[in-house]
């Protein structure tokens, strides 16, 4: 058999982290298994779908590098087939024409809200004759639900779960305008695109024992189900927006690399001993269901910065400052010039060592594109008292006359300066780190010096020294 898996998102708005992470899985699960996995969008809410929605789940997908077997399947465009399982149906016997009018139906509501149970459908129209059809009503496709005995989920995450039929209604499977329900589209979609593994999240569970009542209606296999519980904030409440409940546009744009994001959403309910960074390589060869936990877990960004500071340092400079570029070039409010470019990648060595994301880093290389003379941060400008002032002078006139401009021999030139003027090395090195930069911290100075060049080095500190 091979395996075949399925995301199935809602184009009603953004990719969210949650669906992020289904997706995920069902990707691994499928590449585990050297299956393939496709994607539908699942369109049928026609007042909320939007063409925006789709390109923003579709361009984060891509974003996190997940890759699917075959364009996407649009649910809406086979609302006929669907319509035409449920005819079938009709046919055999196995579902029904319900006339019941709004205001039965709403009687219904009324009476299992008093009596503080679900509303369920009482079966009234399941064994009547259409002839005693009310005039005037548009009548839905009901399904012939079992009424006794139970409907079992095997599930690979839950276990075996089971429900009751008498708890269990007649669903709707066409509406009265002959257009399909959810649960009759998912069940056809899935049977057509031949899934094998219904991957989701446990939110879904429910809908799950009705389906399976509709596979068995059709004489259908069954898929496999694996119910994954939901993400929590770090307090243990329903993910919201204060928690991390964004989309996975939104942690782009804070200046998360995908990698690290795709490693952080793969431990979120998933474990392989006590490894937490896992290449892509690695959670392809080790994913698989059985090590899915049963508990919701818990969104914590301190642990996602973390694992993105360490891909930061991993990254290639090139690309790195290709990501960072446009950020700052948002902070400068316009166009980087040659130069600044040049120093942003010969200076990524030493800016990724202490950022956390490709804000953080826009932030600290921002001042390899200032303009002379520097806008010093208060700080900053609290170092550079008469002393230092001084002190820079003299460092210039050692600077000046370096025969090669490098880290090396700049740090010599400090350490030697210090040393016959009897004072520590950062009494000297923070003063110019605050000439140099304007800032009070900064990848290691000389690193800074030797990638600003021999001329701009000068000239900062020329525009401070006494």
């Amino acid at each position: 058999m091979t395996v075949i898996t399925r995301f199935a998102p809602s184009p009603t708005g953004y990719l969210h982290i949650g669906g992020a992470r289904t997706a995920l899985f069902n990707w691994l699960y499928s590449r585990h298994h050297k299956g393939k996995v496709l994607l539908r969008i699942e369109d049928t809410d026609r007042q909320r779908s939007t063409q925006a929605a789709i390109d923003a789940i579709i361009d984060g997908l891509n974003w996190l590098g997940l890759d699917f077997d075959g364009p996407p399947v649009f649910q809406f465009a086979r609302a006929p087939r669907h319509a035409e399982v449920a005819r079938s149906l009709l046919e055999k016997g196995r579902a029904y024409y319900c006339y019941c009018t709004p205001d039965e139906l709403q009687a219904m509501r009324d009476k299992a809200k008093a009596e503080g149970r679900p509303m369920r459908y009482d079966g009234r129209w399941r064994d009547r004759n259409p002839s005693e059809a009310p005039p005037g009503v548009a009548p839905v496709i009901r399904l012939k639900a079992p009424q006794s005995g139970e409907t079992l989920v095997k599930d690979q995450v839950q276990g075996e779960v089971r429900v009751g039929n008498e708890q269990l209604d007649d669903m709707v499977l066409l509406r009265g305008d002959g257009t399909p329900t959810y649960m009759l589209s998912v069940v056809v979609d899935d049977h057509d695109m031949a899934i094998t593994h219904v991957i989701r999240g446990d939110d879904h569970l429910t809908n799950t024992f009705r389906q399976v009542q509709l596979y068995q209606a059709l004489d259908w296999s069954i898929p496999s189900f694996a119910h994954i519980p939901l993400i929590h904030g770090p307090d243990g409440a329903k993910l919201s927006k204060r928690h991390g409940a964004l989309g996975v546009d939104a942690y782009r744009d804070m200046g998360y690399l995908p990698e690290a994001l795709r490693n952080y959403l793969l431990r979120l309910g998933w474990a392989h001993g006590d490894d937490e960074i896992i290449s892509t390589e690695q959670a392809i060869e080790w994913f698989d269901l059985d090590a899915v936990g049963r508990s919701p877990a818990r969104f914590d960004f301190a642990k996602l910065d973390n694992l993105n500071g360490h891909y930061l340092r991993l990254a290639e400079n090139g690309r790195l400052a290709g990501l960072v570029l446009p950020r700052i070039e948002k902070r400068l409010g316009r166009a980087a010039e040659a130069e600044g470019k040049r120093r942003l990648e010969a200076g990524m060595g030493g800016l990724k060592e202490r950022a956390k994301t490709l804000e953080q880093l826009a932030d600290s290389a921002l001042f390899y594109f200032k303009s002379r003379p520097l806008q010093l941060e208060p700080k900053a400008a609290a170092l550079l008292t008469p002393p230092s002032r001084a002190a820079l002078g003299a460092l210039l006139n050692r600077f000046d006359r370096l025969p090669e401009w490098n880290a090396p021999a700049l740090e010599a030139a400090t350490r030697a300066y210090a040393q016959e003027a009897a004072i520590k090395l950062g009494d000297v090195a923070q003063p110019l780190r605050a000439a140099v930069t304007g800032q009070t911290t900064s990848p290691p100075i000389f690193e800074v010096a030797e990638v600003l060049g021999r001329t701009e080095t000068l000239a900062r500190i020329k525009d401070i020294a006494a």
